[in-house]
């Protein structure tokens, strides 16, 4: 998957916006201000943050050793960074973006999960 592939599904979901808040490089991906997705689009190799539940976290860092990995700079726990410009398949890099912006989703209010279509 390419930067532009990748800044394009991320910004392909409901109400997303794209942020710098840490430095020009670093693009932050968020639904209603809520950070889903963290990526250095310029980077190589492309890796990107996400957002995932803790049980999947552990077994896709077991099935995909070195390309998802422990979320870099994030909480362990509920983050993984996952290395997109390498060996994954882009269908698995696509259901990963989907399931972190899914899990932001989830945790806001009713009202805005029902904006989004998503209740």
């Amino acid at each position: 998957m390419s930067p532009e592939e990748l800044r394009d599904l991320c910004l392909s979901f409901n109400a997303v916006r794209e942020d710098f808040p840490f430095n020009p490089e670093t693009s932050v991906f968020k639904v209603l201000g809520k950070m889903f997705a963290l990526s250095n689009l310029g980077a190589h190799p492309l890796t990107v943050n996400l957002k995932c539940d803790p049980e999947d976290a552990v077994r896709l860092r077991a099935d995909h050793p070195g390309l998802i990995i422990p979320g870099y700079h994030m909480n362990k726990r509920h983050w993984n960074t996952v290395t997109v410009d390498g060996d994954l398949p882009d269908r698995l890099v696509r259901e990963l973006v989907e399931d972190s912006y899914d899990l932001v989703v989830a945790g806001l209010p009713r009202a805005e999960r029902l904006r989004l279509d998503r209740p």
